[in-house]
């Protein structure tokens, strides 16, 4: 059974954090890499140290949804909004995205197409959260639609943090242009996987970063 997908109320009730994961399927990404990528997220969420972060911040509630990316205007949503409030909600959604087919099995690479499309994802918050965040996992660099930075600075003007997962088994300094281009706003790091099999490991420490801010109000 997944978990129930959040919906919009009246008065939105406080999260610790609305987390938008953002995961590159763009025409360089094999099967086997997809295939691995989807294993190492679902691996990190059933990590205890990750669950007990999820669900011990100071409301015990993260806002999360999941969607793949690749051109400029080709993303799909996966995961809508979903609300992490117990162990076993957090375990539902590990084994929701371990079982997530792929919908996108090609076209160009666009971190802006990605920022822009988890920004419109933020404006449709079920919950009042004290942070806002979109990660971004790629492995290469833009080339197709817009450069990322105006998307980016877009997104930081709106007070909302982006993060970045890079996958380096092609691009070998491909975490020093995200660090550059597409990462930014309050707290923003880069988290990279030395490929696609330590993907789980940085996903772990990426996860268990950002829930360490949870706290942390966005200003």
């Amino acid at each position: 059974m997944a978990p129930a997908a959040a919906r919009r109320s009246p008065a939105a009730p406080p999260a610790d954090l609305a987390l938008v994961l953002a995961a590159d399927c763009s025409g360089s990404m094999r099967s086997e890499h997809y295939d691995l990528q989807q294993q190492g997220y679902a691996a990190a969420f059933r990590q205890k140290d990750v669950i007990r972060a999820i669900t011990g911040g100071l409301h015990r509630t993260v806002a999360i949804t999941y969607f793949q990316w690749s051109g400029y205007l080709l993303q799909n949503l996966s995961v809508p909004w979903t609300l992490l409030r117990s162990p076993e909600d957090v375990l539902r959604f590990a084994a929701l995205l371990e079982k997530l087919p792929r919908q996108i099995f090609a076209g160009g690479t666009s971190p802006a197409g990605a920022i822009d499309f988890g920004r419109r994802l933020l404006t449709e918050l079920p919950v009042a959260p004290q942070r806002r965040v979109i990660d971004v996992s790629g492995d290469g660099r833009s080339n197709n639609g817009p450069p990322p930075v105006p998307a980016r600075d877009t997104a930081v003007a709106e007070r909302i943090t982006i993060n970045g997962l890079p996958i380096l088994h092609m691009e070998p300094d491909i975490d020093a242009y995200y660090a550059e281009n597409v990462i930014g706003g309050p707290g923003a790091f880069v988290v990279p996987a030395r490929d696609f099999a330590s993907f789980a490991e940085a996903i772990h420490k990426k996860l268990i970063l950002e829930m360490a801010g949870a706290g942390q109000t966005a200003g």
